[in-house]
């Protein structure tokens, strides 16, 4: 039995030792990961595998041992978490005496270093053996580039898991690791290497007096000058490199005398790329810096950035200048001083201001805005700069824009002004009287007033925008001068067309300022707008025309401008459905675009409204049941025939209505929106008017049992109010509202009230629960839809209902909507639905306005797009290729739809089997599949040119023809599309060039601008195409 056994332990040795001359003498790689493998599994012991590579190891022929220490160390390196403390100290004697061993020996000894620098049994005392032997037996800047590597992952793992041993060699490491990193040059180890010397300054390892030597071991690589190979394979980047070695160059004040002259010397020289690089670091320096690091370079840093910002003609150079004067500035104001120390902070202050001063007294010259955006640059640092510049400039400024009369130089000193007191902004003042502004408050009032009556609309442009500065100053602005402001608003709130921009800034700011003064605003400025509003309906009813037009959309835009107050919403919102009302008490109907404008305004202030849960509540149940009751009276058969009624009842107006109900119902709560909804529903169901006002109607309303054409219109405001509901709020009698819906979608006597329910029917279904109802309301809805496309004359209707239902369930991935998007593209084959068929698929990939959207809280699932593309256009296109000549144009535009509407990245992957069909679809007659079909190739023209380009001669006829088209829209993007060819690979387009340049010649004649502009863009592209630099 001993024998037995001594054979049984004989074997594996047998086996192991052929592993080991196979990798060792046959040069055979495998056997490597077959001895770790065992030793994994226990077959071996390292000691076995040490024991078998006896001979190996001390075998007179270096390459031998080099490798049979290369399979120790691969091994190791897989199975160093399974060695004991004493093997580990065994082998790293091992190691370390071979790194005395031939030059070829090395990297397989490194190799096997590192293995064991990963050992969790390491004993103390040995990492700081490893590393000195490395440091005095190693060469490591004449090994390869993965052998140096391999040191600089020692160092790293050391340092993660030894560090309190490696901190007791002293500056001794530091020099070590200097020796290590002197000449390196690859951008895989720089890295590494930045690393290790951050590590070593942000841990506080010590220095000694090697703290210049570290410095010039890693400032020689400042600026950074490196260029990445093509395909490079490790996609290190330079910016990687210069951030690497920014945070080492700023991580210690210890380098900043070495620093500083360098960063001034790259900041004096020509290379943009330096001057850059010398900026940002200069900024990060200024983080970790402080008054004694910078005192002597103070005079030549600010004399580098200033010639910067003076004379640079490079934005970015002027930008990184200024944020790095900004830095500059903070740091100095930061640093704590002693009571007899020198304030560094004022005297740079003050040369700031001597070599910039000067210059603002020179409007008209081309240094006063490089020295406003040094003053600014240093002002926004802190509180005590912006303090000290700004009593020192302000006065100045003020004096200058008195002593100068033109407008346009007016206008560069106050947007000078402008720029200093938006800094005032950044900081707060506990005590009033220490703001700064506070002396000069007057001042600066008579001069923006003077600015906001100024005839030059640039002038009261930058007028407006300080007086909005100002009034957000706590306690400035007076109660005199917030009616004066107010005054000037109003006025510059009706200025004529050519004003426009400022009449759009007066707007904003009275939005602005009415959040923070609402009772300046509800005093002086609503009362004139009411008072405006009553001459508007005293105009009506005597039939003056034109002054209404000129005047009544400005009034309504003021009134919604001004309504971002609480207590201001409660003055304006009554003033406005007032005004909707009484326009129906006058002689003359008023036109549907001033009605409009009414409900346009309304839904500016519901949308205002939304960011207060009071005032939503507010707006929802004063405006929703007025809004009701007009259309309910419009509605109903009267005696007198009322001049709103036709105009209430337009399709447009409804829709803006349903607009207003949908903003002002979609961010209620839900206990609120059940209140509501109480209401609302049994209106239309039951006809109950009790909650609307004036409710003395002289019919029944009934707009589901056998109401007018008229009532029945209404549904689309019942859509927009229950379509808009959060999910979880319940709805009465949600079973007869759904058989109503659907009953009344497939009506044919009005197509709008049809579309209206059908939305209204999917925009439930949308979000009611998984469950029996769910699929009762699914098969009935089903079976009306095949009854309707059966046969009759309801087809139109449910068709609009089958495809309201399809993007319903799409959007939440209902199993049910496979089938009825296949029903959808059977009609595609249709005689009389086939193209509304197509046009349908446009539906379902865009999102809706009304409903099914997010705000509206419908079930809306993430990359619906992309999962209905994947499901369905495979189907598509086999369908294209099965149909009839005929019907192939209704594919077409159905996959064009599609693929216009899907995120690129999700198409590209599928462009190379889908571009034939692409290219067929623009040669459909229809003017919709040819747009539709070239706003989808335009974006694909250029992020995939390599595809694109094998079809290139396809693409230059089709375009070509195209521009002529007689669409205006389709010839602007055919032309936009020969622009993109020009990012196709220039060889490929050299030949078609002539032909391309003289066909374009033709649309630079066209009679529509737009139109010429494309063509002139395209056309300068081609001519440019193969030119020097292009």
């Amino acid at each position: 039995m001993a024998a037995a056994a001594a054979v049984e332990a004989v074997a594996p040795l047998g086996a192991l030792w052929g592993l080991v001359q196979d990798f060792v003498m046959g040069q055979q790689e495998g056997p490597a990961d077959q001895v770790a493998a065992d030793v994994k599994s226990g077959s071996y012991t390292v000691l076995q595998v040490v024991e078998a590579l006896g001979s190996s190891l001390e075998n007179p022929e270096p390459r031998t041992r080099a490798r049979g220490i290369q399979l120790l160390s691969q091994v190791l390196l897989q199975c160093h978490s399974l060695l004991l403390e004493k093997e580990v100290v065994h082998l790293i004697l091992f190691y370390e005496n071979r790194l005395k061993d031939h030059h070829l020996v090395i990297p397989s000894v490194l190799q096997g270093l590192r293995a064991l620098s990963l050992c969790v049994a390491l004993p103390p005392g040995l990492a700081v053996s490893v590393l000195k032997a490395i440091f005095q037996e190693v060469h490591v800047q004449s090994l390869p580039q993965v052998d140096r590597h391999t040191v600089y992952s020692i160092i790293t793992n050391f340092m993660r898991t030894r560090e309190e041993e490696l901190k007791g060699l002293g500056a001794d490491f530091t020099f070590g690791f200097i020796q290590v990193m002197d000449g390196e040059k690859d951008p895989r180890n720089l890295l590494v290497a930045f690393r290790i010397v951050y590590d070593l300054i942000s841990r506080d390892y010590s220095l000694g007096p090697f703290v210049e030597e570290l410095f010039e071991v890693t400032s020689c690589y400042f600026p950074i000058d490196f260029t990445p190979p093509p395909n490079d394979p490790h996609g290190i980047q330079r910016e990687d490199l210069i951030l690497s070695l920014r945070a080492v160059l700023a991580s210690t004040p210890r380098f900043a005398e070495f620093l500083l002259p360098l960063l001034i010397e790259k900041v004096d020289s020509e290379i943009l790329s330096a001057k850059l690089d010398s900026l940002q670091t200069l900024n990060a320096c200024c983080a970790m810096y402080g008054q004694k690091e910078l005192k002597d370079f103070l005079p030549s840093l600010w004399a580098s950035i200033r010639r910067e910002v003076f004379q640079t003609a490079s934005e970015r150079v002027e930008a990184e200048g200024l944020a790095a004067l900004n830095s500059l500035t903070a740091c100095l104001s930061r640093s704590v001083l002693r009571a007899d120390a020198e304030d560094l902070l004022d005297s740079f202050l003050s040369n700031i201001l001597q070599d910039c001063r000067h210059h603002l007294c020179e409007p008209d010259m081309k240094l006063v805005w490089p020295s406003a955006k040094l003053l600014q640059a240093a002002a926004g640092a802190s509180a005590r700069a912006c303090d000290h510049i700004t009593s020192n400039v302000l006065p100045l400024l003020l004096e200058q824009f008195h002593k100068h009369s033109q407008s346009s130089q007016r206008r560069t000193i106050l947007e000078m002004i402008l720029g200093f007191l938006k800094l005032q902004q950044k900081w707060s003042y506990e005590d009033k009287d220490e703001r700064p502004l506070s002396g000069f408050k007057d001042q600066l009032c008579s001069l923006m007033f003077m600015a906001l009556a100024d005839p030059n609309t640039q002038l009261q442009l930058v007028g407006i925008r300080t007086l909005t500065v100002l009034g957000s100053q706590p306690d400035l602005l007076s109660s005199g001068d917030l009616e004066l402001a107010v005054g000037h608003l109003y006025r510059l709130s009706f200025l004529e067309e050519d004003s426009q921009s400022c009449r759009v800034a007066a707007l904003e700011a009275s939005g602005s300022l009415a959040t923070l003064y609402p009772v300046a605003f509800s005093s002086h400025l609503v009362p004139k707008l009411a008072e405006d509003l009553c001459s508007e309906e005293s105009d009506l009813a005597r039939g003056d025309g034109p002054t209404r037009c000129s005047r009544h959309p400005r009034c309504l835009q003021a009134l919604s401008a001004v309504s971002t107050h609480p207590s201001i919403v409660k003055e304006t919102l009554p003033l406005l459905l007032q005004h909707l009302c009484q326009m129906n008490r006058g002689s003359e109907s008023p036109g549907t675009s001033e009605v409009i404008a009414v409900c346009q305004s309304l839904q500016q202030v519901a949308e205002k409204c939304q960011r207060d849960p009071e005032s939503c509540w507010y707006f929802h149940q004063t405006a929703v049941p007025c809004l009701l009751a007009l259309a309910v009276q419009a509605s109903t058969p009267e005696k007198e025939h009322s001049v709103l009624k036709r105009v209430l009842l337009e399709d447009e107006v409804l829709a803006t209505m349903a607009s207003v109900i949908a903003t002002a119902t979609t961010h209620l709560s839900p206990d609120l929106a059940a209140q509501s909804v109480a209401h609302i529903v049994p209106l239309f169901l039951d006809g109950n008017i009790s909650f609307l006002p004036e409710n003395s109607f002289s019919g029944r309303f009934q707009p589901f049992q056998d109401g007018s054409s008229g009532q029945r219109r209404l549904v689309a405001l019942l859509m927009a109010f229950v379509c808009s509901l959060p999910r979880n709020v319940e709805i009465p009698q949600l079973n007869r509202l759904m058989r109503e819906l659907l009953e009344l979608s497939c009506c044919q006597s009005c197509p709008f009230s049809s579309t209206a329910a059908a939305k209204c029917f999917a925009g439930l279904l949308n979000k009611h629960p998984a469950g029996q109802e769910l699929d009762e309301f699914l098969q009935l809805a089903v079976d009306k839809v095949e009854a309707g496309l059966s046969s009759g004359p309801c087809r139109s209707q449910a068709f609009t209902l089958l495809l309201w239902v399809t993007k319903a369930l799409v959007l939440r991935y209902h199993p049910l909507s496979s089938c009825l998007t296949e029903r959808l593209m059977g009609l595609l084959s249709d005689p009389e639905l086939g193209p509304a068929a197509a046009d349908g698929f446009s539906l379902l990939m865009s999102d809706c306005t009304d409903v099914l959207t997010r705000a509206g809280h419908a079930e809306v699932r993430i990359m619906f797009r992309q999962r209905f593309f994947t499901d369905n256009v495979p189907a598509l296109v086999r369908g294209f290729h099965a149909a009839p000549q005929d019907v192939k144009p209704n594919y077409l535009k159905g996959l064009s739809h599609v693929l216009n509407r899907l995120p690129k990245p999700v198409l590209l992957p599928e462009l190379p089997t889908l571009l034939s069909l692409l290219l067929e679809a623009l040669s459909c007659p229809d003017s919709v599949v040819q747009l539709s079909t070239l706003s989808c190739l335009q974006p694909l023209l250029l992020e995939a040119p390599q595809v694109m380009s094998l079809h290139v001669d396809t693409l230059v006829t089709k375009f070509l023809t195209l521009s002529a088209s007689p669409s205006m829209a389709v010839r602007i993007a055919a032309l936009q599309c020969m622009h993109a060819l020009t990012r196709l690979p220039t060889p490929v387009l050299l030949p078609y060039k002539p032909q391309v340049i003289r066909a374009l010649a033709k649309p630079l004649d066209d009679k529509k601008r737009l139109v010429r502009k494309e063509a002139v863009s395209a056309r300068g592209e081609w001519f440019l195409l193969g030119s020097p630099g292009s």
